[in-house]
């Protein structure tokens, strides 16, 4: 044969290997390829879209319970860490879920976090199958609307034991007056006991109803420049009369030119409650005192008084409404145990802060701290300075 053929065709076999073996292993690249490619994990159509507006904190689970997809809520509210669901009670509702094909709703109280004393979440849980795969898993926050239902059942039950005392005492003195008509001590006695009695009842009434308004009104749309001078004067003429009953001096320390945002009559009820609640357990024939310091953009105005003090226990608890610290002396001061509570709600509402300093046997200064308001150009009016009151 002729060489020139024989090399021809030995570079054309050549060629063709050499084709086949680049198309050989161009194919087992791309078949390699793929089998490292981990293919992400595809929703049901259109799902993706309802998932991202529904407003509720979610996670899709697949059939071993590993997070497929979870939206922040879920990880801010520590039901998911990394890819997996944190709480056994939500794994277990999906469980069920997946075996039944039932939806399941619930309502649960989950620890926030791992570290004991961090609270309990709230949520209402709706559990479903999403597609054939997947478990979808909403949660919808109802912490704060527990704790809401929670204080107001309180109040409801706290309220009806405290009237429960006045209108049963009542009730007794009418039928002792009833079966003693001719004993003229005995029905003098017995009035002066109903008169007190139906004045602790009105004095609680006031203050249910003074507590019920202030929850239900914005300061904000009321609000007003207050000079803060005109509040301590008003509040310190409502108390005198208590404090002249028990010799006490109502000693108001040096006044400056200071105004507020808020409603002045609140205003005036807070501290007017701090005077009267520093008066009310204060010995006779000692003095209670209204202090004024304005700096840094803050109000402060303090009411100290020379009673047993309180402990540190007493001083966590006793802004909370209807607590007492002694029962038996509230009652015969006639206090209601609702007047701290009316202040901290209204500091609350203006933007600021009630403190407590206490010391068993040395006394108590509580203090309203306010924001401050700029002089506004309509006032020129300083207040007088060194007032005392008796």
């Amino acid at each position: 044969m002729d060489p020139v053929l024989i090399a021809v065709f030995a570079g054309v076999v050549g060629l063709a290997l050499g084709v086949v073996g680049m198309l050989a292993f161009g194919a087992s690249e791309r078949s390699r390829r793929r089998a490292f490619v981990v293919r992400e994990p595809a929703l049901p159509d259109g799902s993706a879209e309802v998932l991202s507006v529904v407003g509720r904190a979610f996670i899709v689970i697949d059939a071993v319970d590993g997070v497929v997809r979870a939206s922040p809520g879920a990880y801010s509210f520590g039901l998911v860490r990394g890819h997996t669901v944190m709480h056994r009670e939500l794994l277990d509702l999906a469980g069920r879920v997946r075996r039944d094909g039932v939806i399941e709703e619930r309502m649960l109280n989950l620890p926030r976090g791992a570290i004991s004393g961090q609270g309990v979440l709230v949520v209402q849980v709706r559990v479903a199958p999403l597609g054939e795969e997947y478990i979808l898993i909403l949660a919808d926050d109802r912490t704060e609307l527990a704790r809401t239902e929670a204080v107001r059942n309180d109040f409801v039950a706290n309220v009806s034991h405290e009237l429960k005392t006045p209108v049963g005492a009542i009730s007794l003195l009418a039928e002792a007056l009833e079966s003693s008509p001719d004993d003229e001590a005995a029905v003098r006695r017995f009035a002066k006991r109903m008169n007190t009695e139906s004045a602790r009842l009105a004095a609680l009434v006031q203050d249910i109803i003074e507590l019920s308004r202030l929850q239900g009104k914005d300061v904000q749309l009321d609000a007003a420049a207050v000079e803060i001078d005109d509040v301590i004067a008003e509040a310190v003429d409502r108390t005198r009369m208590p404090a002249q009953d028990k010799n006490i001096t109502l000693a108001v320390g040096q006044l400056v030119p200071a105004w507020v945002h808020g409603d002045r009559q609140q205003l005036v009820t807070a501290l007017r409650n701090l005077i009267d609640n520093a008066v009310r357990y204060s010995p006779a024939n000692t003095q209670v005192g209204i202090g004024l310091q304005v700096g840094d953009g803050v109000v402060s105005v303090s009411v100290s008084d020379h009673g047993d003090g309180l402990s540190t226990e007493d001083q966590n608890r006793v802004f909370e409404r209807f607590y007492r610290v002694d029962t038996a002396r509230s009652r015969h001061t006639g206090g209601t145990g609702l007047g701290l509570s009316i202040v901290k709600h209204i500091v609350s509402n203006h933007g600021g802060e009630v403190t407590l300093w206490s010391t068993p046997g040395m006394g108590s200064t509580f203090t309203l701290r306010l924001p401050q308001l700029a002089e506004p150009a309509a006032q020129g009016r300083r207040a007088p300075a060194g007032q005392k009151h008796s």
